[in-house]
Order: structure tokens, then C-alpha cells, then sequence
């Protein structure tokens, strides 16, 4: 006795007779349509196993309700564009209709055509040209100002600063010292070459040193304790000055009983440093 071979839906027999195979399941045409077909977007009647189907974005239409819904054009393989409440315009209707207008030819954006957008405007992608050079920038970095475009080589040399050192443009990031723009990689250390950005450094005769290269190059060394002096760097913000020597403020104190004399009246003897008293007890 042999397997039946029964509609999944209705239980009728199939053998013999026409049915659909859907997800696993056999079933005939009848239930197909009444319970697995797609309805048709368009005429929303159920497309049929009969019927050819064609689909867009989980939507689906038969092949004669494929047409534009202003000139009811077949769309079956033309080039369409998928509108408001699902209907479908051939191309010629949608820039005749209500395309986005370019900005700069001010003709319609047809659907497929290569296109710049910017803040809600937009242009065919040839259109959209430089302000300055009239070039095509397409897709490519632009600069706006009020309602006008720049490349990058037209906005560098009309509108970007110019680094104080090799007078270049300053396209991007970059810093400030003294009202004066520099490239980050031009505002470097004159001995060890170091970027200074965002570092402690010291300017001497116009030229910029780090903290390292000014205490072992440019500063004075302090007759007392024999280090650098780096006023701003630390502790010796002050200096004391005397004949060819320096000091730092702390390390000037009398030779005898070590008072600071920073200020204060000293006397040299012999080379050395002593407050207005020690002498008369030497």
C-alpha cells in the first residue's frame, strides 16, 4: 500500500495533480494562493504559481503590475525608483515630477546618476566644482565658506594660516605661541629637535629649547650648588647675578653662618660671599 501523498493545508490528495513545494511543505495551487502566495503590492491580489513574480525590498508585484504609476510604463528590466506608499516611478517620471534640482546645472538628479550632497543640497557629481579653480572636486575634500566650495589646494593658499617657520600652509592641527601659527613639527626643540607641543620649554634668542637641552646647553650654572639654573623650570624661580657669577636665590647665603642674603646686603672677601656681620669676626 503506498505513502499518501496528501495537500498539506486541505488534506486532498496530490497525486496526479499540479502543487507547490514551499519551506518543506507540498501543497496545492488552491491553498498555495490562499495561505503561501505574496500579494502583489500593486493590485494586492495573491500572486498565483502561474504567475511570474518579481520582487524589490520585501515587496513583491506580478510582472503586468510592474509599471510606473504616472505613465504606466512596464518597468519589467527598465531602471525604476521605489516612491511614496509603494508605487513605482520609471525614471523619466521621477526628474520630470519632483527630482532634486542640481545646484549647479540646476537640472534634475535623475536615480543612478552620481551625486554630491551636502547639508540638503546637492549636485551632480560634475557639477560640484571649486569656487576658486573651477576644477571638479566630485567626492573629493572640500573646505566651504558662506555659499561657496574650496579644494584643498585653492583653501590652503586663500584661507590657511602660514607656519611661522617654513611659511607653509597649516592645513590642519598646528598650535599657537605668541599670536604666531606653526605646524606642530616645526615647533621643535633647536638642540635635540623634539616636538615641544604641549611640553615645558623655554624661548632664548628666538630660539625654543625643552626642559633636558636648556639645562645642559643654554643655563647658567650656579656658583654655590654647581647646577643649572632654570628659572621657570623649578625651584629657583629668581637669579642672583654678581660680577661673571650667577646663583640661584637659595644658594646665595653667607660663606660663615649661611644666612640668605638674596636682597640683602653682603660683602665679598676673598672670592667669597658673607653677610654685613661675619667679616668683623673673621
Amino acid at each position: 500500500m503506498s505513502e499518501r501523498f496528501d495537500c498539506h493545508y486541505c488534506r486532498d490528495p496530490l497525486q496526479g495533480k499540479k502543487y507547490v513545494q514551499k519551506e518543506g511543505r507540498h501543497c496545492c495551487v488552491k491553498c498555495f494562493e490562499k495561505f503561501c502566495a505574496n500579494t502583489c503590492t500593486e493590485c494586492k491580489k495573491p500572486i498565483g504559481a502561474d504567475s511570474k513574480e518579481l520582487h524589490f525590498k520585501n515587496r513583491y508585484w506580478h510582472d503586468n503590475c510592474f509599471r510606473c504609476f504616472k505613465c504606466y510604463t512596464s518597468l519589467v528590466n527598465e531602471p525604476f525608483m521605489l516612491r511614496e506608499n509603494n508605487k513605482v516611478w520609471c525614471s523619466n517620471c521621477t526628474a520630470a515630477e519632483d527630482a532634486p534640482r542640481c545646484k549647479g546645472c540646476f537640472k534634475p538628479i535623475i536615480a543612478g546618476d552620481q551625486n554630491v550632497e551636502y547639508k540638503k543640497m546637492v549636485w551632480h557629481k560634475d557639477c560640484f566644482t571649486c569656487s576658486q579653480c573651477k576644477q571638479v572636486i566630485g567626492s573629493g575634500s572640500f573646505f566651504p565658506k558662506g555659499d561657496e566650495f574650496y579644494c584643498v589646494s585653492c583653501h590652503e593658499h586663500k584661507f590657511a594660516k602660514t607656519c611661522a617657520k617654513c611659511k607653509n600652509p597649516i592645513t590642519s592641527g598646528g598650535l599657537t605661541y605668541q599670536e604666531q601659527p606653526w605646524h606642530s613639527e616645526c615647533f621643535i626643540c633647536s638642540n635635540c629637535k623634539k616636538q615641544l607641543g604641549g611640553k615645558r620649554f623655554t624661548a632664548v634668542e628666538d630660539q625654543f629649547y625643552c626642559v633636558e637641552c636648556y639645562k645642559e646647553c643654554v643655563a647658567k650654572k650656579c656658583a654655590g650648588c654647581k647646577n643649572p639654573i632654570t628659572a621657570g623650570f623649578g625651584r629657583g624661580t629668581s637669579v642672583v647675578n654678581y660680577e661673571d657669577e650667577s646663583w640661584h636665590d637659595y644658594c646665595f647665603k653667607c660663606t660663615k653662618c649661611a644666612r640668605g642674603l638674596a636682597n640683602k646686603r653682603f660683602v665679598c672677601h676673598n672670592g667669597k660671599i658673607y653677610c654685613a656681620e661675619c667679616p668683623k669676626r673673621l
